[in-house]
Parts: C-alpha cells; sequence; structure tokens
C-alpha cells in the first residue's frame, strides 16, 4: 500500500479530509464490536461488473484483533454512507521490538465486497438439485437481461437457491420498470456465476450489477443497472485539472469471420459462421473456429459465434486515471458504472464507463479518491485471463455429455 511520503508529487493538492468509520460484523450483518477510527490506511478499490477489494491497517489492539474472524466482514463507512462493504479474507499481525511495529503491533486486514460471495457459485444446470442429483445437460433460460441476471442470482446464491447455497442477508433489489436489457438466452453448466453474470450483462446490452447493503433493511441488496448517459456533464481532462493518464490505442480484429462446429464427427459433423462484415471490409478476413461438442440447437452454436467475434472485435481502448475533484467526486457527481466524458484532444472527447473506484486514506494526511474510465479490456481480463475463461467455457460444453452418477 503506497503511503503519503512515497505519492508523486502534485498529487498532494488533491488530498482532502477524511471522515472514515470501519465497523466489523458477522456474516448476518450484525456489530460485533466497537467502531474502529483508529486506522492507519485505508484502501479500497470498486470495479464496474467485477469483485471488489480492500484493505486496512490498525493498531493490534485486542479489542480490534477479537473482532477480526472468519466468517466476519468490515464495513467502510465514508461521511455517513457505506462505500464497500464485505466479507474478510485473511489478515495478519506484525510485531517488532522496535520501530513502527512495536508495542501492540500492526493489524492488516484484506477484504472483499459482497458480490465475492455471489462469485464464489457455480451455475447449477438444476439449481434444486444436489450436486449428485444433476440429471439435466445445463440451466437454460431466455429472458429480458435484468430478468436472466436476477434469476441466475436468486437461484444459485439468492432467496430461492438451495438451503445451503444462499447467502447470508442476500436478496433482490426491486426491479427496474420496465426491466432493463435485451432478451438474451443463456445455457450454462457449472460455470463461476460472476463470469456467466458479465456475458448477460454485456450481451443484453452493457448492463450493470452490483451488491449493496441496505443499513434500513440490514440486507444485501442485488441490484441491475442500466448504466447513467453522464457524458454530457461529467468530464475529465488536462486542461480540467482533473486527469493524469491517458492512453487510447486501436487494434485490429482478431477474427471477423467465426466458424462454430456442433454435433456429428468428420464429414457429418455440422458447420455455421458468422461475419462481422463492418469489420472484414475494413481490416480483411480473419477466420476462427469454436467447437462446440454436443446436440446444441444451431441458435445456441450461432450465441457462441457472436461470443467469439465480440472478443475478437476490433478494439479502441481507452484508458484513464483521473482525480477527484472539489467541483466533480464521486459519489456526488459520478457513479461507478456511470458513462463520462475524457478529452484526448484539444478538440477532441471520447465517452466510457467509469470501470474503477480507488479510495485511499491515510489518518495523518486525508484521503485521495481517483476513478479509471475506459473499455473493459482496459480495466483488466489481459489476454492469458480472457484465453483461460475460453477453456473454462469448453470445458464446461464437453461436461455436459457427461453421465450423472448413480452410485
Amino acid at each position: 500500500m503506497t503511503s503519503p511520503n512515497e505519492l508523486p508529487a502534485g498529487i498532494a493538492r488533491h488530498l482532502t479530509d477524511t471522515d472514515i468509520a470501519l465497523l466489523i460484523t458477522d456474516r448476518n450483518l450484525n456489530v460485533v464490536g466497537d467502531v474502529i477510527r483508529c486506522w492507519r490506511t485505508v484502501d479500497c478499490t470498486l470495479r464496474h461488473n467485477e469483485v471488489g477489494s480492500g484493505q486496512f491497517t490498525a493498531p493490534g489492539y485486542p479489542w480490534i484483533r477479537s473482532q477480526v474472524d472468519a466468517g466476519n466482514r468490515v464495513v467502510v463507512v465514508r461521511a455517513g454512507d457505506i462505500f464497500m462493504s464485505g466479507p474478510i479474507e485473511g489478515s495478519q499481525v506484525e510485531q517488532s521490538d522496535d520501530g513502527e511495529n512495536s508495542g501492540v503491533g500492526v493489524l492488516t486486514v484484506n477484504f472483499s465486497d459482497d458480490l465475492s460471495r455471489i462469485a464464489d457459485r457455480l451455475v447449477y444446470p438444476d439449481p434444486t438439485q444436489t450436486p449428485e442429483g444433476q440429471m439435466v445437460d445445463a440451466w437454460t433460460f431466455t429472458g429480458v437481461g435484468e430478468q436472466v441476471l436476477r434469476t441466475l442470482v436468486d437461484v444459485n446464491a439468492g432467496p430461492n437457491a438451495r438451503t445451503e447455497r444462499r447467502v447470508p442477508q442476500l436478496i433482490l433489489a426491486n426491479p427496474n420498470s420496465p426491466l432493463v436489457g435485451s432478451s438474451v438466452t443463456v445455457s450454462s453448466r457449472l460455470e463461476p456465476l460472476a463470469e456467466v453474470l458479465r456475458r448477460v450483462a454485456l450481451s443484453a446490452g452493457g448492463l450493470g450489477f452490483r451488491t449493496r447493503q441496505d443499513p434500513n433493511q440490514n440486507k444485501i441488496l442485488f441490484e441491475v443497472f442500466q448504466p447513467r448517459d453522464l457524458s454530457g456533464t461529467v468530464r475529465f481532462g488536462f486542461g480540467l485539472q482533473n486527469l493524469r493518464y491517458l492512453n487510447v490505442a486501436r487494434q485490429a480484429p482478431t477474427a471477423s469471420t467465426v466458424i462454430v462446429g456442433g454435433q456429428g464427427d468428420g464429414g457429418d459433423r455440422m458447420l455455421t459462421s458468422r461475419t462481422n462484415t463492418s469489420a472484414e471490409s475494413s481490416w480483411g478476413r480473419v477466420e476462427t473456429y469454436v467447437p462446440r461438442p454436443g446436440s446444441d440447437p444451431v441458435a445456441e452454436l450461432h450465441e457462441a459465434a457472436d461470443h467469439a467475434l465480440a472478443d475478437g472485435a476490433e478494439t479502441v481502448r481507452l484508458q484513464t486515471s483521473a482525480w477527484d475533484t472539489p467541483d466533480q467526486r464521486y459519489p456526488d457527481h459520478y457513479r461507478l458504472g456511470d458513462r463520462v466524458s475524457v478529452q484526448v484532444g484539444p478538440a477532441e472527447e471520447v465517452s466510457d464507463l467509469v470501470r474503477l473506484v480507488h479510495l485511499q486514506a491515510w489518518d495523518t494526511a486525508g484521503e485521495l479518491v481517483s476513478a479509471m474510465v475506459g473499455t473493459q479490456d482496459a480495466s483488466s481480463d489481459p489476454a492469458w485471463l480472457r484465453q483461460m475463461r475460453g477453456i473454462d467455457r469448453r470445458l464446461a460444453y464437453l461436461e455436459r455429455t457427461a453421465v450423472p452418477s448413480t452410485g
């Protein structure tokens, strides 16, 4: 974790006074001890459609250490509102006979946001059955994007999941009226739930999803939202003195025509293809093959081709790092997932989503909030990770032909 003394020159002017308190709760959201106000550092990273992460350090007092137990959660309260909350992932205490770790030592606690508990689940082919009782190939559902996302969470981790799979205190927030997103069809078997949620959100028109602790209901809410377009009012740029890094890059497609192989062998194997005509007219033809073993209908083969085309499409990647300023700050003027504008030239602006919000706070220096705006590829997901996710999907398709155990 960066200390105030290690911050580059010029950052100090972005530091502001901080009002942060930490609460530790049990898994049912009950506070288990006194409020922690004697923390030394707090570092939280919120990510759009991804699990957030956090860390805090504090003196290793026994009354604090006794709260940091397996299954408990950290709640970061900033200016009276919950900035982030989620389960403790690990902790350590450092002590020495002199220096900054002397005396009671320094306690370091790592935690994630509550979306991690949803991400810990797999998509069961039949969510009503145990793993031993699975008798269907895959969980298949068609509906409006928000409906699909809510149902995925509800039956695999929410109130309508099997008892042993329910995330404590997790409920579905009130739906939007009308439901947001385009119609999608999803078919999944034992894939990580978070991966399927991201895939559906993208296919349904770029929806957002998140968890949020509601102190009034004492519940964790799963919400689906349509990102707000604030590109006309929220701007980042070097001339505005709220941008510290900018990278704009254009990359040719890695796939413009996708051939999908379905059921059958050799010359009898079913083949179908999809083409991105716009990409081919600009960049030329780039072919790739996607195997889909099993007896999937043609619509699902086309869906697999469309996902491969999306993964291999031309990219115009925007990556930025921006500061909060008194007249444009999180969460008063923008939130995670909002579409904002970035000045990339003297008379040129582009817009994209806020993919990441980073809060750093020091007990002696104040707090610093920064945001990253950019394409999905810019926020995370390096090439090797996307490749591994593709391998996971293909293995899931292969497993559909396996016969469930009857032993």
